[in-house]
């Protein structure tokens, strides 16, 4: 992809997927590489890459965690150092973790962001799953 936009970055896309014949892998570009390097981001924990030990962020440490205002406190935070430290393509405007009306035991990162580079607005929102939630105070 030759556009004016290629300076945002291109990396493999993920999951990772390869070209038919195998002679190649899948890349994206641009704001595609960007959300999709926040999922990364946020599914990663820290210490997973060898040479990037402090890439990541600590979400598994609340599995099994009671959903209460500490607690989202607790993830916001953690999300926004995160971003904060390892996206500096963008500027994060809003970041809400709320819980999931429809399904027990799942918190709903809402991340509102800005792409520095092309000043436009995105958002995207990342399922966070805790298991075995049953005792939710929060409304």
């Amino acid at each position: 992809m030759s556009n004016q936009k290629s300076f945002l970055g291109t990396g493999w896309s993920f999951p990772p997927t390869f070209t038919a014949g195998g002679a190649g892998v899948e890349t994206v570009s641009d704001e595609d590489d960007i959300r999709q390097s926040l999922e990364i981001l946020l599914a990663t924990r820290p210490g997973e890459r060898v040479m990037q030990d402090k890439f990541g962020c600590e979400l598994s440490g609340f599995l099994f965690e009671e959903i209460d205002q500490g607690l989202v406190n607790n993830i916001t935070g953690i999300v926004s150092n995160a971003i904060l430290y390892h996206e500096p393509r963008i500027k994060m405007n809003h970041l809400d973790v709320s819980q999931s009306e429809t399904e027990q035991g799942l918190l709903l990162i809402s991340i509102d962001y800005t792409v520095r580079g092309t000043n436009s607005r995105y958002n995207m929102v990342y399922p966070f799953y805790l298991n075995e939630a049953s005792n939710s105070i929060m409304n």
